[in-house]
This record gives C-alpha cells, sequence and structure tokens, in this order.
C-alpha cells in the first residue's frame, strides 16, 4: 500500500468543491436551496460531507463553487467551519460572479474552475484536488495524493468498480495493469463498449470477487498538478468529464485511484430518498459514528430529543425532536422535528425546521386556522420527504403508492421518481388526502 504524503505535501493541496448547478433532478428539494445545502441523514447537509472528508484528510484550504440560491448555504458554511489563525485553513464560498471577461453563468464543472484560477494563484499549492458536492461517501484524500506523487502522475482520477448491470449514466474508463487510464468515455450505452472497457483479470484479482463483469466508473474526483489544470483549461471546454479528460489522454500521464468504500450520487430525489432511509438500517452503508473521521456539521446546542408513548422502529431522529403518541417505521427525522398524536410514518424522511414557535404563535396558528410546524395528529404518512418548515394538518394522509410522478393538493404537494415531496415553507391544510 502506498505511504500517505508528508506534512509538506498536504499543504501543496487545494481543494475544490462543485456546488453545482441548479439541482433541476433534486427539485423540489432545491426550490429554495443549491444542492450542497439540502439537509441530510437528520442534523447534517450534503456539503458536510466533501468537507469533512477534506478535514479529515488533513486538507483545510478549501473552495466551494456555487452560483444558484446560495444563502442557505453562505449561513450554514459561515456557522460551522472556523480555523484558527495559525494553520492557515478556511472554507470560501466562491458563486458565479461578473468579470471583464463575461457576466454568465457556470456553464458547467471546467468552466466554472477555470474562472477562478485567479483566486487559486492567491495561494501557494502543486495540486488541486477536485470533488463533487452532493455524493456520500467517506475517502482519506491522503491516499489518492500518495499515489498521484507516487505514479509522477499529471492527473489522477479516484474509480469505483460498478457491475456492468448497473454502469449506466456513469463516465467509465479502461485502465490498464498499472492503473494508467488508456480510455475514457463519459455515459456509454452501447454493450459492446462497455463490454471493452472492462476490468483485466489482474486488476480484478487485486479487488474484492465479484461475479459479474466490472468497469471502473469515475467518482467525479480529480487531482491535477497545477500546472496541467491550468493548461487544460486554457479553451472553451466546459466539463471535465465531457471533454477536459477525454481532451489530456494520449497527452499528460492520467492514473486511476481504485476505491472500493461506499459511494453514493445523490443526484436525484430517489437517490436522495434511498440513501437517507439506508442510514436507518441497523447496519448502515454509511457510518456517521466513526470517531476516527467523523462527519462535521452546525452545532446547534439544541435539547435531546422528547419520545411520549411512542412506538419507534429503525428511526434516525435529530436533536431538539418532540413525538407523542406516534408510531414510526423506518423513517429518519431531522432537528426539532415534530409529530403529533395518533400519526403514522413509514418509510418517510421529515427534515424537521429551522426554529421553534413560541405558545403565543402556536395560539395564532390556531386563530388563523393555521397548522403549526410538523406533523399534525392523526396523520398516515408513507414514502415521503416533509421538507423543513413544512405545516401538516390533522388527519392528512400521504403517500405515493400507485400515484404518477406530478403534482397533486393543488400543486402543494410533489410526487418525484415515485417518492412523494412536501416542499419546504408548504402549508398542508388538514384533512388533505394524496
Amino acid at each position: 500500500m502506498t505511504s500517505l504524503p508528508t506534512i509538506s505535501t498536504r499543504k501543496r493541496v487545494l481543494a475544490v468543491i462543485m456546488g453545482g448547478g441548479r439541482g433541476t433532478r433534486l427539485h423540489p428539494l432545491t426550490l429554495e436551496r443549491c444542492k450542497p445545502a439540502v439537509p441530510l441523514a437528520g442534523k447534517y447537509r450534503l456539503v458536510d460531507i466533501p468537507i469533512s472528508n477534506c478535514l479529515n484528510s488533513e486538507i483545510n484550504r478549501i473552495f466551494l463553487l456555487t452560483q444558484f440560491q446560495t444563502q442557505s448555504l453562505h449561513r450554514h458554511v459561515q456557522s460551522t467551519y472556523h480555523f484558527d489563525p495559525f494553520g492557515g485553513g478556511f472554507v470560501d464560498i466562491l458563486a458565479a460572479e461578473q468579470t471583464e471577461r463575461g457576466s454568465d453563468w457556470y456553464q458547467g464543472t471546467a468552466d466554472a474552475v477555470r474562472r477562478n484560477l485567479l483566486h487559486f494563484r492567491s495561494f501557494p499549492h502543486d495540486l488541486v484536488l477536485i470533488l463533487s458536492g452532493d455524493q456520500l461517501y467517506r475517502m482519506d484524500f491522503r491516499r489518492i495524493i500518495a499515489e498521484h506523487v507516487a505514479n509522477q502522475a499529471d492527473v489522477t482520477i479516484a474509480a469505483i468498480p460498478f457491475p456492468v448491470s448497473k454502469v449506466a449514466g456513469l463516465g467509465l474508463m479502461q485502465v490498464g495493469d498499472d492503473r494508467a487510464i488508456g480510455r475514457f468515455v463519459e455515459k456509454p450505452k452501447d454493450p459492446a463498449v462497455i463490454d471493452g472497457l472492462t476490468l483485466s483479470p489482474v486488476l480484478e484479482r487485486d479487488l474484492t470477487p465479484c461475479r459479474e463483469k466490472r468497469c471502473l466508473a469515475s467518482m467525479g474526483i480529480y487531482v491535477f498538478n497545477r500546472s496541467v489544470l491550468e493548461a487544460a483549461l486554457d479553451n472553451t471546454m466546459t466539463d471535465f468529464g465531457k471533454e477536459v479528460i477525454p481532451s489530456l489522454l494520449g497527452k499528460k500521464k492520467l492514473f486511476a485511484h481504485i476505491f472500493e468504500g461506499y459511494w453514493e450520487d445523490i443526484g436525484t430525489v430517489r437517490a436522495f430518498y434511498e440513501a437517507n432511509l439506508a442510514l436507518a438500517q441497523p447496519l448502515p452503508p454509511f457510518n456517521f459514528f466513526d470517531q476516527g473521521a467523523p462527519i462535521y456539521t452546525h452545532p446547534r446546542f439544541l435539547p435531546p430529543t422528547k419520545l411520549n408513548r411512542c412506538n419507534v422502529d429503525h428511526v434516525v431522529i435529530g436533536d431538539g425532536s418532540i413525538l407523542t403518541d406516534s408510531s414510526l417505521k423506518h423513517c429518519v427525522l431531522g432537528v426539532r422535528a415534530v409529530v403529533g398524536e395518533g400519526s403514522t410514518l413509514v418509510d418517510s424522511i421529515v427534515m424537521g425546521s429551522d426554529y421553534y414557535e413560541t405558545p403565543a404563535q402556536q395560539e395564532d396558528n390556531a386563530t388563523r386556522g393555521r397548522p403549526n410546524l410538523g406533523v399534525g395528529r392523526s396523520c398516515r404518512i408513507q414514502g415521503a420527504i416533509i421538507d423543513k418548515n413544512a405545516r401538516i394538518g390533522d388527519r392528512c394522509v400521504l403517500s405515493a403508492q400507485g400515484k404518477a410522478d406530478g403534482t397533486y393538493a393543488g400543486g402543494l404537494v410533489i410526487i418525484r421518481d415515485g417518492v412523494l415531496v412536501v416542499p419546504k415553507n408548504t402549508v398542508l391544510p388538514s384533512g388533505t388526502v394524496v
């Protein structure tokens, strides 16, 4: 196994996290926030994953590139990641901005990095680590950096073995026994092309056995030599996977770093839903309890969760929640989640609230006929995502079973990818049935 880099090597690295575009595949979870700000696992946000991976890898100079609905992301990052003045660390958000060269939005991942090279140049570095902002995984980046240095590579791409039956929509690479990349194909569909990209017997022997043929799929994680990155972006190419990486083949030394751990691209509502609910299993695929590599987030200093006469089975519950005489099975509840008496939730995510309501506010709600924050009394909810600050009235019945994707309840409820979603800040009247 390649040894970890020295401290001097790690200080040569800048990390760049791609905040993504409009997040249309995650709509309506991205109606009022950008993708990295979407809540995860009851108390975190998606952006906490790549930032924590960097910090656990002793990389503390981090740029976050984003452009859409950044207010909640700014607030979260600024209230969470504080560094002492002696370590030189930071998490700096770089939103799209007007310059002398142009005033339009980022046109893709490569374009976003290109436009911010001038900001990176202010910090000494030799390597740039480029990451995605919407993936769930734990990786020690020191290992990919060590391999990059040992191979004297120009570019190293993190790759994960995938069975050929599951590679749809992924960028695949053909890798030699020395892990040098000879070919890169973005999202191939032709079975013959995919078959030509399968792993060699030598590489298969080094991996956990699998009955099915496998390909190496790009994880969207790259290590670039600084000079190579700047030269590779001295053009109008907009995307790393579709244009920049293929353009470097045969010209630069490209290597793959093979990663066999858990990795989930949370780019769709269905992927988000399944990745969250998987965390409620007895042995979840992603372990938030690993104290050797903790996932950091905003410290809220909330009271402990309170459960009164509840039946709870395989449920993750965030801090400061209040559940009363309710039944929950296979659910994830966020901070300050409230579930009223007699309600039943199955296979559902309740993101909670940003604040508690005072007794005076609750009295005002009663006067106006508006539900309180959270899930009301005698509700039946299955297969749903209840976004933050939603107000679900009493006796609501919500389920996506047997229903097509579309809008329901007068546009207040959306079914996407077979998952029922109540968007952020929605007020759902008592007795609503979907």
